[in-house]
Parts: structure tokens; C-alpha cells; sequence
């Protein structure tokens, strides 16, 4: 008696794991992706695509898309987060068109300076362009690494920290809390989904 209750009891669990794996296998497949780049900055593309035009970076349009998911996921009156580019300082710009030309002018400036290396054009544009004669001086290419010790070296030799915040946790343990040292890795992801749904 006691042979056939284990029995059982193992056949049980046996079926309520497979039963298991299977609604773990279907809830995978069948769940619909949320899609990481908002419909808030797809909107923009138009606007994109006519300044890009104008500053002849044309073929970057989905970057700087990923750039303002990135930024501000489309939202509010400054997009593309590009006030301190435009007046040294952060919430100048209240009208979303000012705030796309003048993205995507300084993105132009940032990917001419550094030679046409996105990664370091768009590490730049968090940044601000000191970064790419930081790394023309130093690595010679974009790396984690490079931003980092950037980021380090800014925060590090700030008058007054308590701007900054540490954007992730990560960067607190590297002491590197100006700008996003991992930009470039979030642009980069939202860039790869939009090339695929081009």
C-alpha cells in the first residue's frame, strides 16, 4: 500500500510539473512583446527626417529616434533633452519642434567631431563633446570603459555634485555619476528594434 502511495505521489508531481512547463511555454510564446520605442516618439519621425535632412544626416534618423526614446520617451515639451545644448542649461526649451532641430543639429555637430563613430557621437550627446577629445586624447575609440573613466574624472572634479545624480545603480559603484555612462547600450537597443521594424 505504502509502495503504491509514493507511486502516485511521484506521478503527480511528475504530471503538475509538466502541466507547469507547459503554461510557462505558452504564456512565452503566446504574450504579445510591449514595444520598447513609444508611439510618443514615433510621432516625431516626420520631424526627424526634416531636420535630419537639413543637417545632412539623413541616414541616422533611427538613432536619434532611439536617442529620444532614450532621452524622454517622447514626452513633454523638450524631447530631445537638448536645452543644455542650446542655452547651457536644462529646461530652456518648451516647443518640441525647437527641441528636434536643435537635437538633431547637435547630434550632426557631435557625429562630425567624432568622425562618424556613432557610438561616441551619441556617448557625446549625453555627454556634451568634451567626451570625444577626451577619447581622441586617451583610447582613440568609444569604449564602456572610456565613459566611465570620463564620467569618474567629471563627477569627480565637479564644484558643486549635488546636480548629478546617479542615473543607475551601477554607476554608483563606479563613483561615475555624471551623465549615463551606459547611453550608448540603451541607444543601441532601442536602435536595434527600430531597424528591425524598418
Amino acid at each position: 500500500m505504502r509502495k503504491q502511495t509514493k507511486k502516485a505521489i511521484k506521478q503527480t508531481i511528475y504530471v503538475v510539473a509538466i502541466l507547469v512547463t507547459i503554461f510557462i511555454l505558452l504564456s512565452v510564446f503566446t504574450a504579445k512583446p510591449e514595444p520598447r520605442v513609444s508611439n510618443d516618439v514615433l510621432q516625431y519621425k516626420p520631424l526627424v527626417e526634416k531636420y535630419a535632412e537639413e543637417y545632412q544626416v539623413a541616414s541616422y534618423v533611427n538613432v536619434m529616434l532611439a536617442m529620444m526614446m532614450q532621452e524622454s520617451g517622447g514626452r513633454g515639451t523638450d524631447p530631445m533633452q537638448s536645452s543644455e545644448s542650446y542655452c547651457g542649461q536644462r529646461g530652456c526649451i518648451d516647443d518640441p519642434e525647437l527641441s528636434v532641430k536643435q537635437g538633431v543639429y547637435y547630434f550632426s555637430e557631435t557625429l562630425k567631431a567624432a568622425d562618424f563613430d556613432v557610438e561616441l557621437a551619441v556617448q557625446s550627446y549625453n555627454f556634451g563633446k568634451g567626451f570625444i577629445q577626451y577619447v581622441h586624447n586617451t583610447t582613440g575609440a568609444y569604449s564602456l570603459e572610456a565613459a566611465i573613466a570620463f564620467s569618474q574624472e567629471m563627477y569627480e572634479n565637479a564644484p558643486d555634485k549635488s546636480i548629478y545624480t546617479c542615473l543607475r545603480e551601477e554607476a554608483k559603484q563606479y563613483n561615475a555619476c555624471y551623465g549615463d555612462i551606459y547611453y550608448v547600450r540603451s541607444v543601441m537597443g532601442y536602435l536595434e528594434e527600430l531597424n528591425v521594424s524598418s
